[in-house]
């Protein structure tokens, strides 16, 4: 009902945004009776298209600078300062707009005179909006009249967030605790033997259960209760521990699943993800099939062996595929590892070491420019692999993995990834390679790809390669 009801405010405020815009948009224009012998000339499909340009880019800033959250902003100077930041750089927009097309007769008096009135408006409404829901939203005969059910701590927190919550208007009219010795503490009706006492003398339009996994503790009675008496409930989970983000509900069939995330991966973000896959699979492998005459040459005429290198790795959540790259180690390279152990200079499961004897000059040179890793676009076409994620391990490494390592291959490996672009010959400890890759894992957004793939390519135009 809560969610429900900032959907409904925050529509009501997006139109009446955008109608301000307009409005401060006509206000700007008509201006110019009122400017003795200056009258200025604009087209009407510049004037609208301006107004249609900062209406769309300035709800969406809006947006973007949290004023159409689900709180209620703490101070009227946070509201006024980010109404200033959407329409600075609205206006901002429009200029760069206005001068890629100079040949448009566009008046700066119109622009400025738009812009205060732009900020004007929307700042007036936008605080007697804040004054309204501040001063009004406990009062009245219809608000919301929510108990707290639960210990002090989850109590105070969920309490917290109720008051600072979007709405019609609602109140906290008090908690029940759980514990009998918590029964004389500020704002506390009493304990949950008091509750049918409590529910019947109290007017209650909801309940929130915020009880955390104490087994002792059956709500069934006191859900029961409340079903029977028509009173909506609200339970917070007690797998949720504040400053978890990971926990999310979803209805299958109307089936509810509380969900525990491993990542911050939705279904949007990859499938974003999976379309510039499939474009950098397309681009790299081409590339590939260009350069791979010329390597296989130089491959072949610096030692005897293969021009393709091919190596079980481990996938997303054990999925085992076969990585290709272009070879550039001996033929004898795996087995003579195990004679190299020692020299390992990498902590952990990983394998790395300087002046690697089983690498051939050619390989040497190919790992510079990390061409020996263009194979592997051919795996990210086919879906084993992402251009952006962690690096896919080899089978005997992720036999010395601890639980919290395999975090690693809970997604796709990556060609390329927040490691490799976060200096990778230095790092010589596999912990700080597993807190980078969990890094990524864990607040992955789509732009962040991007920005590694662009990093990516600074790195190996600097021939700062895997060596």
């Amino acid at each position: 009902m809560l969610q429900q009801q900032v959907y409904v405010i925050n529509t009501i405020l997006m139109i009446a945004d955008a109608v301000l815009v307009i409005l401060a948009g006509y206000g700007a224009y008509y201006l110019k009776w009122f400017q003795a012998g200056y009258l200025w000339r604009m087209e009407n499909a510049v004037f609208i298209g301006s107004l249609l340009l900062v209406m769309f880019l300035n709800n969406y800033l809006m947006g973007k600078f949290g004023l159409y959250g689900d709180s209620r902003k703490p101070s009227y100077g946070l509201i006024v300062l980010s109404v200033f930041k959407a329409v600075l750089l609205s206006f901002v927009s429009l200029t760069v707009v206005v001068f890629l097309y100079r040949h448009v007769e566009f008046s700066r008096v119109f622009l400025i005179a738009f812009a205060l009135l732009t900020f004007v408006l929307l700042t007036l409404f936008r605080v007697l909006m804040q004054y309204y829901f501040n001063n009004n939203f406990q009062k009245g005969f219809n608000a919301r009249r929510i108990l707290v059910v639960g210990d002090a701590q989850r109590s105070r927190l969920i309490s917290d967030v109720l008051n600072s919550q979007l709405s019609y208007g609602h109140d906290i009219i008090g908690r029940l605790a759980v514990r009998p010795e918590e029964r004389n503490l500020p704002n506390t009706l009493g304990c949950l033997e008091d509750f049918d006492e409590v529910i019947r003398r109290q007017t209650v339009d909801e309940i929130v259960f915020t009880v955390s996994g104490n087994r002792e503790i059956d709500l069934t009675h006191y859900i029961s209760t409340c079903r029977k008496m028509g009173i909506p409930i609200r339970i917070l989970p007690a797998l949720w521990r504040e400053g978890d983000p990971v926990l999310t509900m979803e209805t299958l069939q109307g089936v509810p699943f509380l969900i525990l995330r491993a990542g911050n991966f939705n279904a949007t973000g990859l499938m974003y993800k999976r379309i510039l896959d499939l474009f950098g699979g397309a681009a790299g492998s081409l590339f590939f099939f260009i350069i791979y005459p010329f390597v296989a040459v130089a491959i072949k005429l610096d030692s005897p062996g293969p021009v393709l290198f091919k190596q079980k790795r481990m996938g997303q959540h054990g999925r085992v595929f076969n990585l290709y790259k272009f070879r550039s180690m001996y033929r004898d390279a795996e087995a003579l590892k195990q004679e190299l152990l020692d020299k390992n200079v990498m902590n952990g499961a990983l394998f790395k070491m300087k002046d690697d004897p089983r690498i051939t000059k050619v390989g040497r040179w190919l790992r510079k420019t990390s061409l020996d890793e263009v194979p592997q676009f051919l795996n990210v076409l086919r879906g084993e692999m992402s251009l952006v994620g962690t690096r896919p391990p080899t089978l005997d490494e992720v036999e010395k993995y601890q639980p919290q390592h395999l975090k690693r291959i809970s997604a796709k490996p990556g060609l390329t990834g927040l490691w490799q672009v976060s200096g990778r010959n230095k790092i010589t400890d596999f912990e700080e390679v597993v807190e980078l890759d969990c890094r990524y894992l864990d607040h992955w957004r789509f732009l962040d790809d991007i920005k590694i793939l662009a990093k990516t390519v600074v790195v190996v135009l600097q021939r700062k390669g895997a060596v």
